[in-house]
């Protein structure tokens, strides 16, 4: 493969994972948080887009940005996607409606984020999440088939798969066959926020405490390989993928008191992410 047209890589790094970090007492600085995520290795950092000392410490610190949002209505975004224009070319997530947001009412609401996107030049995507539009695996189903027959193709969604994984209480030999419903639409994604997970728990450990993966963590690993093959397979020029190691702190309700360090986690979790993909690009 050529280098010109070779998939790129964006690991990009969460500040929801800071959240009352180091300590709830005497948490770290936006400053402080940035220069952590550079230090670490990652490219970008994902959080909404809310003034000029964002842009000034992303320049700061070599950084790109991405999105991330909640509208409960369409109506809410033109604003926020145009000062995320302003920070760069990232894609920008969207967690959107409720989860009794029915899908007669979701469709022609990410129409209108996938328009006004359009009209931005931003990359608008919308995210599987829980108590959203797209809370349900069968709820996710029904907007793309709606979507698909009003438009003639499918909306641009991130795959958080942990959520649909959680609902359905799979076991991680079937994650492959029973979360790639629609691999195409994968494939579309430029953003994919990556939390391991479990059956039963939306976020699990990456480490043991000792420098070790989990076994959670092991158990998880084969499916993310096959989403990073997955998605490195779909059609060309494929372009970029930000990858989010999208790990949340314990006041958000993810993380538990008896977790590792969250942030050290995300660092581990991001190199993991970056050598699985080297070695799924490598056998192109």
């Amino acid at each position: 493969m050529a280098a010109s047209s070779s998939p790129e890589l964006i690991l990009t790094a969460a500040e929801w994972t800071f959240s009352g970090y180091p300590t709830p007492e005497a948490p770290w600085t936006r400053d402080q948080k940035l220069a952590a995520v550079k230090q670490a290795g990652f490219d970008a950092i994902t959080c909404p887009a809310d003034g000029a000392e964002l842009k000034e410490l992303l320049a700061k610190h070599g950084l790109r940005h991405t999105g991330g949002y909640f509208f409960a209505e369409a109506s809410e975004a033109p604003a926020h996607l145009a000062a995320c224009r302003e920070l760069g070319d990232g894609p920008v997530n969207v967690q959107l409606g409720h989860h009794d947001t029915p899908v007669e009412e979701a469709v022609p609401m990410i129409e209108e984020l996938m328009r006004e996107g359009e009209r931005l030049g931003v990359d608008v995507h919308i995210e599987t999440h829980r108590a959203r539009c797209t809370e349900t695996p069968e709820k996710i189903a029904a907007i793309l088939k709606q979507y698909r027959e009003r438009n003639g193709k499918y909306p641009r969604l991130n795959f958080d798969f942990s959520h649909p994984a959680v609902v359905k209480h799979l076991s991680s030999p079937f994650f492959e066959e029973r979360l790639f419903d629609f691999p195409e639409v994968f494939q579309a994604s430029s953003v994919w926020h990556m939390r391991p997970f479990n059956g039963h728990h939306c976020q699990i450990p990456i480490t043991d405490g000792r420098g070790n993966f989990s076994p959670e963590y092991e158990q998880c690993r084969p499916f993310v390989r096959a989403a990073m093959a997955l998605w490195l397979a779909g059609p060309p020029p494929r372009g970029r993928l930000w990858v989010v190691p999208e790990l949340g702190p314990v006041d958000s309700g993810y993380g538990l008191s008896c977790f590792p360090d969250v942030w050290e986690d995300a660092v581990v979790l991001g190199r993991d992410l970056r050598a699985i993909w080297a070695e799924e690009l490598g056998k192109l």
